[in-house]
């Protein structure tokens, strides 16, 4: 028996149709990795399995009583509560028990005879639930994605968006739902604790949905994939590379019978034409018959045209040394990182690395000028032309299109030029003329990298450009980040992204650059 059964799913926003008669069934125990260009849809099918949006048509149907778990970054929570805390109220209802039992012991202890078999009932319940590995299951969790790194009692208002989620994860983790719902959750995530979540999530025995970019990560832990194309979503067994072979055959396949039935098609409208009138009139008057009764397939799928990214190396720097940064403390009210000391020199491609919240982007924004520094000091050649891709999606217009976006910061050019930019990254004529908001993290991003490649820039500052990207484009963005010849500063949690062009990798968890 199925978990969920989706049928007949319709969605459309504005002209823009997501999904037409499109139908899914996720079964117990199946692991199932979401997949699918960016733009198709794959953020708004989880919110509709959550029943967070609500689809023009179909039926969204679970079991009765399955309890599903969904990783929302936006979750409320008790600024003021720490990380354990907040992990501990997963098992609120085991601690209360644990009180009545303490309760019923004292009153017990006072006298009161017949709370001793309350307490021993109690006593029961907790052993079943296993509530005194309880703390153990916290840690376990906690030291797997990073958290006591970061500090246990570390109270929720002063942890950074990326740490907040990663609690919001654990948490969840610990409530070990049937199902579990989690929408990128690599994307905050360094590769040490995606190698952990990897192995936590092959092992576990409920049954998941996860969308996910990060396609080592996919093959690891899904048994079956599902992917959204072309407004339906079709389910492959197997692993993500399975998928890949078996979905090529497919298309193949479709391409030669759609082929051979063109050519049948148009076979038998020159003889109807050419036999219409003449003595085998009736023949052809058969055939006409045959052609309008034949069900006809549709053309192919377009495949997803790979974009291009090109970036501009702006003026020449003379110097050497592009960046020198010593001793250097970063955060907002007090040092999130400290003792920072490297140098970057020109033309070198820089990685920096280490945990999820260590301080990565914000150091980034102290170099940019967004933050001020709060110790020590840092230079930056003045010949320096800086392009900065920020991590998060904050538009000053968000219901601004792309196209008036690109327009308003680049106002030289024409609406043809800058619908052509746009197309080339990534963001064809319907996109374009959408609201910033209405775009998927993927296209978002694409914009922002749209906006990259008309400015000249001799320094690219970039924290995670490649969270969102589909494979066609963060093998775009790669292959012009190696062609780019001016210096790049790159914070990136995926290694194969970056290992085949990075110049010097830059640990913070080290402190000291390490070559």
């Amino acid at each position: 028996m199925s978990l969920l059964d989706i049928t007949e799913l319709s969605l459309s926003y504005g002209d823009k149709c997501l999904y037409k008669n499109a139908e899914f069934s996720l079964f117990k125990g199946e692991h199932v990795g979401i997949v699918g260009a960016n733009g198709v849809g794959k953020s708004t099918f989880i919110n509709i399995c959550t029943g967070n949006t609500i689809p023009d048509e179909g039926q969204i149907r679970w079991q009765p009583g399955i309890s599903r778990g969904y990783l929302d970054q936006h979750a409320a929570a008790d600024a003021q509560q720490t990380v354990l805390e907040y992990m501990q109220a997963s098992f609120s209802a085991l601690f209360e028990k644990e009180k009545e039992m303490v309760q019923a012991y004292q009153r017990y202890s006072a006298g009161e005879e017949d709370a001793l078999k309350k307490a021993e009932k109690y006593q029961q319940q907790l052993e079943a639930a296993d509530f005194y590995s309880i703390e153990y299951r916290i840690m376990r969790i906690a030291e797997g994605l990073g958290l006591t790194a970061i500090g246990m009692d570390k109270q929720l208002g002063n942890l950074s968006g990326g740490q907040r989620a990663k609690v919001i994860l654990s948490k969840l983790l610990l409530e070990e739902p049937d199902v579990l719902l989690l929408d990128e959750p690599t994307n905050f995530l360094d590769k040490e604790h995606i190698r952990w979540l990897s192995e936590y999530l092959t092992e576990f025995s409920g049954a998941f949905l996860v969308v996910s970019h990060d396609f080592a990560f996919l093959e690891q832990i899904s048994t079956c994939i599902c992917d959204i194309d072309e407004q339906s979503i079709r389910k492959y067994s197997g692993k993500y590379s399975d998928f890949l072979k078996q979905k090529k055959h497919l298309r193949e396949d479709y391409i030669r019978r759609y082929t051979a039935q063109q050519k049948q098609i148009k076979k038998t409208e020159e003889y109807i034409r050419k036999n219409i009138a003449g003595v085998n009139s009736r023949n052809a008057k058969g055939r006409r018959k045959q052609l309008e009764r034949l069900e006809r397939m549709a053309p192919p799928a377009k495949t997803y045209v790979k974009p291009v990214f090109r970036f501009h190396s702006g003026r020449e720097v003379h110097e050497e040394i592009l960046l020198q940064v010593n001793g250097l403390a970063a955060g907002y009210y007090y040092p999130v990182i400290s003792g920072i000391s490297f140098t970057v020199n020109r033309g070198q491609k820089v990685v920096i690395t280490g945990f999820n919240g260590i301080g990565k982007s914000t150091l980034l924004k102290t170099l940019v000028g967004q933050l001020q520094a709060l110790d020590g000091n840092f230079s930056i050649s003045e010949a320096v032309q800086t392009g900065y891709y920020e991590q998060e999606f904050s538009w000053d217009t968000p219901e601004q299109t792309p196209l008036a976006a690109i327009r308003s910061w680049f106002p030289q050019l024409t609406e043809k030029e800058a619908r052509r930019h746009l197309a080339g990254c990534g963001i064809d004529s319907k996109k374009a003329g959408q609201s910033l908001s209405t775009l998927s993290g993927g296209e978002q991003a694409k914009v922002k990298l749209c906006r990259l490649t008309l400015q000249p820039a001799n320094l690219l500052i970039l924290d995670e450009p490649t969270n969102h990207l589909d494979d066609l484009a963060k093998e775009a963005l790669k292959e012009a980040l190696e062609k780019y010849e001016g210096t790049v500063i790159l914070v990136s949690h995926e290694e194969k992204f970056y290992q085949d062009f990075a110049d010097k990798i830059i640990s913070l968890e080290q402190v000291r650059p390490r070559e």
